[in-house]
Parts: structure tokens; C-alpha cells; sequence
């Protein structure tokens, strides 16, 4: 089973929590409907949330419950509520002895759904079940989520999941099996499974994996620092955030001008690292590298050199406010 909700632009700060909570409640729900499995995966990306459930049945399994009733003298109002609550008739019921005399016992047998029959209402609930710190309503829905919940990708055993997301209004969002891959650099739906989901967003320049783009940056902001002769300066709270704001990381380092680098090393690195989401490196003595590192969201044709004269300009600008506030 493959579920994606493909959503416009998360805030990174919020990707981890949803996540979790996403992949919680489809499991509570599997469990809560006797649809055991063999393995889960969450996946995240600004773009998207989703969940793989590998080895679920096509079918529930046939339950048989006893509930024990009232006595068969007990007041009629006390038969009457138990059989309410067991739904059945009286007819229905079996009468036991037990050392309290006789006892109503009701026998409820259920036969199992196709599994593709239960999952609408699982992922529906899941849904509703993530938790946002602020949550928003667009277009005439009354339906709130973080960012507008622009399609639900539900495949199970290769084919769609004949459902639909109720949004108010009498507005639906149908489930389907087609996701978007990268924003600029792919064009087109994706037909996507459990089996081909991570391939194929990778063909289309989507790293789904937060843990897989979290070491690619890793990997080559280290790579570009020993190429200089420098090393990064760890900072696991901006990675984090960095990560939640790119679906194909591009690590790309530019040059801080030399008469910003009389800045103390703190006001430097703060103001890099709060307002323009920068790494920073330092020499073998520790001292401040006059380098910095970003990373993009997009492959450029041009390898990045418009994107980094950009963000030169940007800095440029930045630090001046930095020295004069400084002084």
C-alpha cells in the first residue's frame, strides 16, 4: 500500500512532527481493522508526506466475538440495551447456564472485507488525525490542512483505492495513483506503486527520503569544503531546517567578501546562518573561512553561478546592516 498527500509547500518546521503522525494513525488504523502487515515506511519532503505499508492481506480476516449478557429473568429494559448494543434480535441470542443461572450470551460473527474496501476510511481519519499548529482553509472547502491538499496518491496491490477526501461544500478530492515529481525540473504525472514510489520520484529529481537527503547535503558540503581546504562548521538545527526546504539539494559555495571577515566570528556566522540559511566553515586553527555554503532547491544549466551571484548580492547587503548595527 502506497499513500501520498502531495501538498503546496510545507514549512520545514513542521515535516518531522506530521510525518510520525502520519504513519501512526495508518498503522492505528490497520491494526484497528485486523489488517496486520510486515513493514512501514514514512517519507517526507516539503512537497509531500507518505507512507508504504508492505505485506497487508487482501482481505480481512473472519472474527468471531462472544459478549455475555444479562440474566434471562433480568428486566426487560436490560435485555433490550444489551441487544441494542450487540445489534442483534433476540432470536438471536444463546442461553447458557453459568453458576448465576441463566445467562443471554451473544455470538456476533463478522466476515472480512476486501482490504481495499476498509482503507478509505483508514487514510481518511489519518488525515484528519495530524496535528498542525496552524492550519488553513483555501479555496470554498471548509476542510483545513497546513498547506492546500492539492492530490491523494492511494495505491493498493497495483491498483487505485476507489475513494475520496470529503472537503465540505460538497467537495471531494478522489484518491488516484499519479504524483508530481520536482517542481521545475519535471513535467507530467508519475503513475506510482509501494514498489516503484522512491524510483520513480527520483527520476523525476525528488529525493523522498528525508534521511537519504539529509547525507547528501551532508556528504557534499564536506566534499566542497575539503576541495578548499576548509571544514564545516557542524550546525544540526540549520541541516534539519535546510532539508525541509529542498526536494533535490544542490549544495553550492560562494565567496563572503574580505571586508566582512573583521567581524566578530558570532555576529558573522548569526547572521548567516538566521537570514540567509547559510553554512559556514573554518580553517584547521579554527579560525572563520571567508567562505559560505546554500543550498538549492533546482539543477541549474548554468552550474549554479546565477544562483550564487544572487545570494553575494543578497549577502552583500546583509552584512552591511551587520557591521553598521555592529559599530
Amino acid at each position: 500500500m502506497l499513500c501520498e498527500l502531495l501538498i503546496e509547500e510545507m514549512p520545514a518546521r513542521v515535516q518531522v512532527g506530521a510525518e510520525a503522525a502520519f504513519l501512526n494513525a495508518i498503522t492505528q488504523g490497520l491494526q484497528a481493522n485486523g489488517l496486520n502487515f510486515a513493514t512501514t515506511e514514512s517519507l517526507s519532503t516539503p512537497r509531500r508526506l507518505a507512507v508504504i505499508v508492505k505485506g497487508l492481506p487482501s482481505v480481512q480476516a473472519d472474527t468471531r466475538e462472544e459478549r455475555k449478557g444479562p440474566r434471562v429473568d433480568a428486566p426487560a429494559q436490560a435485555i433490550q440495551g444489551f441487544l441494542k448494543s450487540v445489534e442483534l434480535d433476540k432470536d438471536d441470542l444463546e442461553i447458557r447456564d453459568t453458576p448465576k443461572g441463566q445467562v443471554y450470551f451473544a455470538v456476533i460473527e463478522k466476515q472480512g472485507q476486501a482490504t481495499a474496501a476498509v482503507l478509505p476510511d483508514i487514510v481518511n481519519t489519518a488525515i484528519g488525525a495530524i496535528a498542525w499548529d496552524k492550519s488553513m482553509r483555501f479555496a470554498d472547502y471548509s476542510f483545513r490542512f497546513v498547506r492546500p491538499l492539492q492530490r491523494i496518491i492511494a495505491v493498493f496491490d497495483g491498483q487505485v483505492v476507489q475513494g475520496a477526501l470529503p472537503l465540505g461544500n460538497n467537495k471531494t478530492l478522489a484518491y488516484t495513483d499519479k504524483t508530481l515529481g520536482h517542481r521545475f525540473m519535471s513535467t507530467g504525472d508519475i503513475g506510482v506503486t509501494a514498489d516503484i514510489y522512491q524510483a520513480a520520484l527520483e527520476k523525476a529529481h525528488v529525493i523522498a527520503d528525508r534521511t537519504i537527503r539529509t547525507q547528501h547535503i551532508l556528504d557534499d558540503l564536506c566534499s566542497q569544503a575539503t576541495a578548499k581546504g576548509v571544514q564545516l562548521i557542524t550546525d544540526e538545527g540549520l541541516l534539519d531546517e535546510v532539508v525541509g526546504l529542498v526536494e533535490m539539494p544542490v549544495v553550492l559555495m560562494g565567496d563572503i567578501p574580505e571586508e566582512f571577515m573583521q567581524l566578530p566570528k558570532e555576529v558573522l556566522t548569526t547572521s548567516l546562518r538566521e537570514h540567509q540559511k547559510f553554512f559556514v566553515f573554518e580553517t584547521a586553527d579554527g579560525t572563520l573561512a571567508p567562505y559560505f555554503a546554500t543550498v538549492a532547491n533546482i539543477k541549474a544549466s548554468d552550474g549554479g553561478e546565477a544562483i550564487i551571484r544572487g545570494n553575494q548580492k543578497v549577502l552583500y547587503a546583509r552584512l552591511s546592516d551587520s557591521v553598521f548595527f555592529y559599530d
